[in-house]
């Protein structure tokens, strides 16, 4: 008999056989993967067969493999499609041409989804929310999370190990390093990808986030599957309770410090801002250069600490490029009740400050400004480097006073 290597027991008769991506440098294009990504897909071997979520169709080949093994001549009756961003749904069209009776369920905006990304109008089971699927001994109910983070975004619930295969919820960047439940891996660091993964892939969509988390918190969950990262067995409420926390956009006593400088003259000033917030009490500042950073980590920082700081130079009568890249993503993610402190540098033509100024106006009270605001001409004088200690200082206060 063929051994499906790379298939894991998670519970009786239900599989991990999901996929490790080392090769992909940037997730959807734009975050960096230094450790790779999961992409986690289940098989449940009842009565009935069904896959829980696919992987990438580059990975189909092996991942097709496994599933003929554990299949051994039977059919595969369902494809639950929790989610249909192509990482998940991309080998589809490839799994109906194999097992042409295989019926996929998901809910009305899944089955519009599965047509216009696939051609697939036929053999779609529509769920709603909590109807049940049969499939012997277990039994699978849905529950719906629109905009966590698409609009047909749902969760799998099997009732009798109380196993929430979740989606995109709870999942975290990182591949499998062979520790693939929460009581094996490296949890500060994956609860650090994990978020870097909430912020900038669900974090504008919190309050969604939250009504999603509702829903789960009445049910008795003993595992968690996610779609990306680990499996959470031991303490599967203690993601939960962070995933609050982080769509509540709770903060703590901190601050991140971001400049963009080409010679140096701007990082001078954002080092005195640094300093000034230490000597006011903060501890933890984070700072970090915007040409050489990664956005995604600066982000993820900005989430959790309860100031931010942006110094930047101005580049051809404009905000410079990577800080302008940077303010598009923070705006883009509906931050709220943190203070930001803001000098702009420039030599000839004044520009920065007034793009950062514009970009917190546009907030409408989501970024609260603290002053001074500072402006440079050239190279900080004496009475520039007085402005940006009171500036620290300033910061600093607010930040414990919040």
């Amino acid at each position: 008999m063929k051994t499906a290597f790379g298939t894991i027991e998670i519970a009786p008769k239900i599989y991990w056989m999901g996929a490790n991506d080392r090769e992909t440098d940037k997730f959807e294009g734009l975050w960096e993967l230094p450790h790779g990504v999961a992409y986690n897909s289940y098989f449940i071997d009842d009565d009935k067969t069904a896959v829980v979520d696919s992987v990438k169709p580059s990975f189909m080949d092996d991942f097709l493999h496994r599933l003929d093994i554990k299949l051994d001549g039977r059919p595969l009756d369902y494809v639950i499609v929790n989610h249909m961003e192509p990482d998940h749904s991309g080998s589809l069209a490839i799994i109906r041409r194999l097992y042409p009776g295989v019926r996929f369920v998901g809910n009305a905006k899944t089955a519009e989804m599965i047509k216009n990304f696939y051609g697939i109008e036929d053999g779609i089971v529509v769920v709603s929310e909590g109807e049940t699927l049969d499939m012997g001994r277990r039994k699978l109910t849905f529950a719906m999370i629109p905009m966590v983070h698409w609009p047909e975004s749902m969760v799998t619930y099997e009732t009798t190990g109380n196993i929430l295969f979740s989606n995109d919820a709870f999942g975290g960047f990182g591949a499998i390093e062979g520790d693939i439940f929460d009581d094996e891996a490296d949890m500060e660091y994956a609860i650090s990808e994990m978020m870097r993964y909430y912020v900038n892939i669900i974090g504008r969509f919190s309050s969604q986030a939250l009504k999603a988390i509702a829903k789960i918190r009445a049910l008795d969950v003993a595992l968690i599957c996610p779609a990306h990262g680990p499996i959470w067995r031991s303490d599967p409420q203690r993601v939960i309770n962070l995933y609050e926390k982080w769509s509540r956009q709770e903060t703590e006593e901190t601050a991140v410090v971001v400049y963009g400088s080409m010679y140096g003259n701007t990082k001078t000033a954002a080092d005195a801002i640094a300093r000034a917030l230490t000597e006011g009490g903060i501890r933890g500042v984070t700072m970090y250069d915007i040409s050489r950073s990664n956005p995604s980590c600066i982000v993820k920082d900005a989430w959790g600490a309860r100031g931010l700081v942006l110094a930047s130079c101005t580049y051809n009568m404009e905000l410079y490029p990577p800080m302008k890249y940077l303010i598009d993503m923070l705006e883009n993610k509906n931050m709220r009740g943190r203070r930001l402190g803001l000098c702009g540098t420039y030599s000839w033509a004044s520009a920065a400050l007034k793009e950062m100024k514009d970009f917190a106006a546009r907030s409408k009270g989501g970024w609260l400004l603290t002053e001074p605001i500072i402006e440079i001409k050239s190279f900080p004088t004496d009475a520039d480097f007085d402005l940006c200690r009171t500036l620290g200082l300033a910061m600093a206060e607010a930040i414990k006073k919040d």
